[in-house]
């Protein structure tokens, strides 16, 4: 059994979208956008990642027929039905690690004091929130906000599209 946390993803140019609702849940997640196959598989090898992928010519590779590569080739064109695909084949949780991870560059996000990042976020958003992440890479601010609210209800409705 592979544990939650030993997962890692490498997402193909054609399943982009898939890479922020992976980082959502927690798991690590790079997108791939070179277009060079050769370039893709070996990154995945070297980083011990797995290739989510649209692409049957990858997943047709003797590396993948092997077992030596792991390849999941996605079914669905919509992001949320390509999640649900990896809920139920890989067995991952999604509520493993939610909002732990910066949507934008995969590094995990720590806590900050209000104060640190007043001068970063609207009045409003400052006046009405108490808990802040920010990511120590890329700096980007995150909140429980009306944003948050909405990834929530779509996991949940992959949830339960699950079942």
């Amino acid at each position: 059994m592979i544990l939650a946390e030993d997962l890692r993803f490498i997402v193909d140019t054609n399943a982009g979208k898939l890479v922020r609702w992976l980082r959502l849940m927690g798991y690590d997640a790079v997108f791939f956008n070179n277009g060079n196959d050769c370039l893709l598989i070996n990154r995945a090898l070297k980083e011990n990642r797995i290739i989510l992928t649209r692409d049957t010519r990858i997943a047709d590779r003797k590396l993948a027929k092997d077992g030596a590569l792991k390849v999941v080739l996605l079914s669905g064109d919509m992001p949320l039905e390509q999640l649900k695909q990896l809920i139920l084949n890989l067995n991952l949780d999604p509520d493993y690690n939610p909002f732990s991870l910066c949507l934008v560059c995969n590094h995990p996000i720590v806590e900050q004091p209000p104060d640190a990042i007043q001068e970063r976020v609207p009045p409003f958003v400052f006046k009405t929130q108490r808990v802040f992440r920010e990511c120590p890479v890329c700096r980007r601010v995150y909140w429980r906000g009306t944003h948050w609210l909405a990834m929530k209800r779509h996991l949940a409705k992959c949830l339960e599209m699950k079942n």
